[in-house]
């Protein structure tokens, strides 16, 4: 069973290079979250806030991330929601559950920033997952990309270079 988990939280503009366990950084300025696995092996998992990534509720008191946060790129592969500041922990996903998500999450920024259907109908089909997301600090910002570099490289990886 999996220990219960209470974060805490900081609204901070750049996220700091130390980054301490059980705290969640909320850069707004650069639409990021950034924390430790909540699994504890102290990776550093980016999510950045969007329309087709996560969602960030503050209630004032707590935060939430919307939808869970599943580290299929770490070694741990932990799945678990962040709700009003607690962890609630989510079953592991299968790797064709994985993949089916990863496309799912491609379909969804087409969608929203547009794009030929079609042509990501034929992708969709095609059994490799896109790269991995680029969690390199830039200036100490943490990893936040512009939109223009991200759309780049999602229609590079469904359309080809």
């Amino acid at each position: 069973m999996k220990p219960r988990i209470v974060l805490t939280h900081e609204f901070v503009e750049y996220v700091p290079e130390d980054l301490k366990e059980r705290t969640l950084y909320v850069s707004l300025k650069f639409a990021t979250v950034v924390h430790r696995c909540c699994c504890g092996c102290g990776r550093e998992v980016v999510t950045p806030l969007s329309p087709t990534d996560w969602q960030l509720t503050f209630d004032g008191v707590s935060v939430s991330l919307y939808p869970s946060i599943g580290s299929w790129n770490l070694p741990c592969q932990s799945h678990y929601w962040i709700e009003r500041n607690r962890v609630r922990w989510a079953r592991q996903w299968s790797q064709a559950e994985i993949e089916a998500g990863r496309v799912g999450e491609a379909r969804a920024k087409l969608r929203h920033y547009g794009g030929d259907a079609s042509k990501s109908e034929r992708s969709a089909r095609t059994p490799t997952a896109p790269p991995a997301p680029d969690t390199t600090r830039v200036g100490g910002i943490g990893g936040a990309k512009p939109k223009a570099s991200l759309w780049r490289k999602l229609k590079e990886w469904l359309f080809g270079p």
